[in-house]
């Protein structure tokens, strides 16, 4: 009866934190649909207000995707590895496997704002091991 309670217990307090990570995977993939579909102006409405001040238009974020990061804009597959809070902020690790077969570990960097998760920076943390 115990194992039951604990199980249980564990269940309503996951419920929240589950809800958060498909809200992220699922802001994550919207972008990088709209990057595969050449939408940069809808991949831009997925960027933090500090990412879109800094590119201001959607061209100029768009450019900087198309070269700082060609996985993202034309990858294969994505899989979403841990989401982890650091130093308070919530870090989404995904493998994205490009168009040539190479894996690439990604971290995003996500903030809750009013109007839901946005992305706030992503880092390339390194090749990866496709058998991961």
């Amino acid at each position: 009866m115990r194992h039951l309670f604990a199980v249980l217990i564990a269940a309503v307090l996951a419920g929240p934190a589950l809800a958060q990570s498909d809200e992220i995977e699922a802001n994550i993939r919207a972008q990088i649909d709209a990057f595969r579909a050449d939408d940069f102006t809808t991949a831009f409405t997925y960027a933090s207000p500090t990412i879109r001040n800094v590119f201001r238009t959607p061209e100029n974020f768009g450019m900087m995707v198309r070269n700082g990061y060609p996985m993202v804009w034309r990858p294969d597959s994505l899989r979403f590895l841990e989401l982890r809070e650091i130093a308070g902020n919530l870090w989404q690790k995904v493998m994205v496997t490009d168009d040539q077969g190479r894996v690439h570990i990604l971290d995003y960097q996500m903030v809750r704002l009013e109007d839901g998760w946005k992305i706030n920076g992503v880092q390339i943390l390194g090749a990866g091991d496709p058998a991961v």
